[in-house]
């Protein structure tokens, strides 16, 4: 098909139909994963959200004769303040591309500049957890991005603090061993002593997914832990595998990745535990990645120096964590 004067009607149709195409053919893994909360933010709602946790008490008291009952504490936990902020993507068809065949080419670039402004936002999530054992990182726009949760610590830490006791937890296991099945019970362990409210009481976590980077070695071990059974025919026949269908086990291939996006072989053994019923991450979008106004023959879009035509992709979103009860981290370096 030429894309030639009577088809330009078609053709700036077909932006907004190669655009989604190029959306969808990227798969969101976090987006989708449970492990971030999605907040929708309408228009003319402001700028900025709050979030902040909130725990009960864990246990009643008792209440002898004619006493008065007593009324049960809620502790307000940490909060955080999170600004939108917009990303944007442009690329240009030149009047030689849209009149001389190069109809594949075109598909290309709109199918592409669909991807950039979805990846975009999928490597700023990833990245919560990449430098998550920072307090910040500069993006790949030069700018600080402040990745602490409420208590004011990186995301994995030693010793969180919660606001209505002195007590403290960590997410971070010690001595970050590789996977293994000693060092997921080892995570385990670390879960139940640590999972505190903010009144330092005991809690129960459901920790429901285990997440790796797409480290070969590491996939393929949790792959083998997981799914993995007994034949009855084999020298342990009827042992059961205990961790068959415990944790749902997603792949995270952009946590290893630079500011800039590029590959970190450092942060290759990085994985974890998370709990999507008590994930306290959020991902609040105003703007969903979407094309702008088509180009046509005239308009604002259309260059009248070049007579190229530019297409622009836009999204508008914010990402953060007040919380880290809900995950957990080993950067499988062997660092303590």
């Amino acid at each position: 098909m030429d894309l030639n004067i009577a088809s330009l009607s078609d053709f700036t149709k077909l932006g907004n139909v190669l655009f989604m195409k190029g959306l969808d053919g990227y798969n969101s893994i976090l987006r989708s994963s449970g492990l971030f909360r999605m907040d929708p933010i309408p228009d003319n709602t402001g700028n900025t959200r709050e979030y902040t946790e909130i725990d009960p008490e864990e246990y009643a008291r008792e209440k002898g004769e004619n006493d008065s009952v007593t009324r049960e504490r809620v502790q307000q936990g940490y909060s955080k303040i999170a600004v939108l902020k917009r990303i944007a993507h442009q690329i240009g068809i030149s009047y030689e591309m849209r009149h001389q065949n190069k109809y594949q080419e075109v598909i290309s670039r709109l199918t592409n500049v669909g991807r950039t402004v979805a990846k975009r936002m999928e490597l700023d999530l990833a990245h919560i957890i990449t430098f998550g054992t920072s307090t910040a990182y500069r993006n790949m726009d030069g700018r600080n991005v402040d990745v602490t949760v409420g208590d004011t610590k990186a995301l994995f830490d030693t010793a969180h603090t919660v606001r209505g006791a002195s007590s403290t937890f960590r997410n971070r296991l010690a001595n970050s061993p590789v996977f293994s099945r000693g060092s997921l019970e080892a995570m385990e362990l670390m879960i139940i002593e640590n999972s505190i409210n903010q009144f330092g009481e005991k809690i129960t976590i459901d920790y429901d997914t285990l997440w790796t980077t797409n480290d070969p070695n590491t996939v393929n071990t949790v792959r083998e832990y997981l799914r993995s059974t007994s034949s009855p025919d084999a020298n342990n026949g009827g042992v059961v595998n205990v961790y068959s269908g415990k944790y749902k086990h997603l792949v995270l291939p952009l946590v290893p990745t630079t500011s800039l996006g590029a590959h970190d072989s450092t942060k290759m053994k990085y994985w974890g535990l998370a709990s999507t019923m008590n994930s306290q991450a959020f991902l609040a979008v105003n703007e969903e990645p979407h094309l702008m106004t088509d180009p046509a023959s005239g308009n604002n879009a259309e260059n009248r120096d070049t007579d190229e035509f530019r297409f622009d992709a836009r999204a508008g979103y914010f990402v953060v964590v007040p919380g880290a009860r809900w995950v957990t981290i080993s950067l499988g370096d062997g660092t303590a």
